[in-house]
């Protein structure tokens, strides 16, 4: 629940701050009346986020079991990929998010008319189809019983809340700063989704080596516990994986957990 609660915040957060920032910026040009073009792009971006999840879920229920398992391995760890991008790119880019969007709107306002609604679609519409891959492929890996749909849906929430707060100028929040630790967090996340993949195309010998258990924990964690169910609804956690999945979660985690910190000395350095 956890672990979808920060993805649903993280990247509804991103979505909110883009729609404040392009409604602010029309404010601020006295072209108030083209306001709802924003909000006609964000609805659209919207509908393509769920028609993801809709293809998702049935894809989920109409194919056979191998072939669920397949994909299910196959998106996650595409998934990993676009998370891994994702947390790289904002840490990146939290700064010069505002002045990016400006400029786009600039150029909009030069073009056809429809052309803000296409800013806002394109804007919106990767973080929405982001979010519905990463929650589906986080579900699964954590599991139903972690009631994650519950977690997504409070993070979007939340994230609305602050997008709207932030907008009127009630609350300020350090972007570099939030980012940064929910960055922290999903790279924690994300080396468990990155073996939850791997075990799913082990599971179907698609990877067949390294297949033995690494460590069993399932003696002072049962599964179904809770806290088995809470330790998988916060990262993912497995507790008898097999040495691949093992040794796949320690280098993701190394790997990425350190360039992502490389990043923030780097940072303070200039």
């Amino acid at each position: 629940m956890l672990a979808n609660f920060f993805i649903g915040i993280r990247e509804g957060l991103e979505a909110a701050l883009i729609v404040s920032i392009l409604v602010a910026y029309l404010v601020k040009l006295d072209r108030k009346k083209d306001v709802t073009k924003i909000f006609i792009g964000l609805a659209a971006a919207i509908g393509a986020a769920v028609l993801v999840g809709l293809i998702l879920s049935f894809i989920d229920s109409e194919v056979s079991d191998r072939t669920e398992v397949i994909l299910s391995g196959t998106f996650s760890l595409i998934a990993v990929g676009f998370i891994t991008w994702m947390i790289f790119w904002m840490s990146a880019q939290s700064r010069n998010m505002g002045s990016s969007l400006r400029g786009k709107i600039d150029t909009a306002l030069d073009a056809k008319p429809w052309s803000l609604a296409a800013v806002a679609f394109f804007a919106v519409m990767r973080e929405g189809v982001e979010t519905a891959l990463f929650l589906w492929t986080a579900s699964r890996s954590t599991g139903s019983d972690t009631n994650p749909a519950l977690g997504a849906g409070l993070g979007l929430i939340a994230a609305a809340a602050l997008g709207v707060l932030i907008y009127r100028g009630a609350l300020k929040l350090n972007l570099s700063v939030f980012f940064k630790w929910t960055g922290a967090f999903l790279i924690l996340v994300t080396a468990g989704i990155t073996a939850y993949g791997i075990g799913e195309l082990q599971e179907i010998n698609l990877l067949p080596f390294l297949t033995d258990r690494s460590y069993d924990l399932t003696g002072l964690i049962p599964d179904g516990s809770l806290l088995d169910t809470a330790l998988r609804g916060t990262i993912a956690f497995n507790s008898n994986p097999t040495w691949l999945q093992s040794i796949t979660w320690v280098a993701y985690f190394l790997v990425v957990g350190g360039l992502f910190a490389n990043q923030y000395r780097t940072k303070k350095t200039k």
